[in-house]
């Protein structure tokens, strides 16, 4: 009977593996295929003759690329960056101290994360507009920062609750400042929260298509979701083309998340337990 048990859990987990992954096939099949997939490869999509000839139209047949690649690179590593510097002391004064105005200001950060950026996306072009940073990385960054940050505080914030204010009290026994303390102690133990707080951050900026496409409009400054948006028009689709450019934007994000693997259950379950 257990045999059968685990015989029925193995089969059922490769099925919906299998469910899950299928779709990751039809990517592939349609990437390595120069002239698109046939209709009688529906169930097998993987061509019977791969080439690179799409991954060399998207590369060759856009002189702006590799400029493009790069914007998307810059973009979202300023972005993560720049929300977990600004969100790092924010959120450990909103876990170590009581002081007016802590409870407003979570509650108003909570209802920034209820807005979707196109919400804000008329006064975000006035404003870059008026300050020169239109069809630039930087104002990119700063548009894309004013939803990472509070999203990176509320999630440090929780992180942060979780580590006990014994080992930083002992710290400061052996002379260390709160300073001290807080980089040689309270860093390092929340490492694995600042780690998967920095990969979302950068997914979310790397993914985000509606703002850049609005506030972008010199080829050289897309990033590669509004790159690869131009490849579907209105009467024509270069799908090959397209998956072949949904692969590589994929690369950065599975390079992240292998590099941070080992922090990310622990990041992900910081804040889920106080004390």
């Amino acid at each position: 009977m257990k045999h059968l048990e685990a015989i029925a859990a193995h089969a059922l987990a490769i099925a919906a593996t299998v469910f899950a992954l299928y779709p990751l096939f039809w990517v592939f099949g349609l990437a390595l295929s120069p002239t698109g997939l046939s209709s009688d490869a529906r169930m097998w999509p993987l061509s019977s003759s791969p080439s690179l000839a799409n991954a060399r139209a998207l590369v060759e047949g856009n002189p702006h690329f590799w400029t493009q690649l790069g914007n998307s690179l810059v973009i979202s590593f300023a972005t993560a960056t720049v929300a977990i510097v600004l969100a790092l002391p924010a959120s450990y004064a909103l876990a170590r101290f009581s002081f007016l105005g802590a409870k407003a200001g979570l509650r108003t950060m909570l209802w920034t994360q209820m807005f979707p950026g196109v919400a804000s996306a008329v006064p975000l072009y006035a404003i870059l507009q008026t300050l020169g940073l239109l069809d630039s990385r930087l104002g990119l960054v700063l548009v894309y920062a004013t939803t990472a940050i509070p999203f990176a505080v509320l999630q440090l914030k929780g992180a942060f609750e979780t580590i006990p204010v014994e080992l930083e009290e002992a710290a400061w026994v052996d002379g260390a400042s709160r300073l001290r303390a807080f980089i040689t102690v309270v860093l390092p133990a929340a490492r694995p929260a600042i780690a998967v707080t920095f990969l979302f951050a950068f997914m979310s900026a790397w993914n985000e298509f509606i703002l850049a496409a609005t506030l972008l409009s010199r080829e050289s400054a897309f990033t590669m979701p509004v790159v690869l948006q131009r490849l579907v028009g209105e009467h024509a689709a270069r799908w090959g083309v397209f998956a072949a450019g949904a692969l590589v934007v994929s690369i950065p994000v599975i390079a992240l998340f292998y590099v941070a693997q080992k922090s990310l259950v622990a990041g992900l379950t910081a804040g889920g337990v106080k004390g």
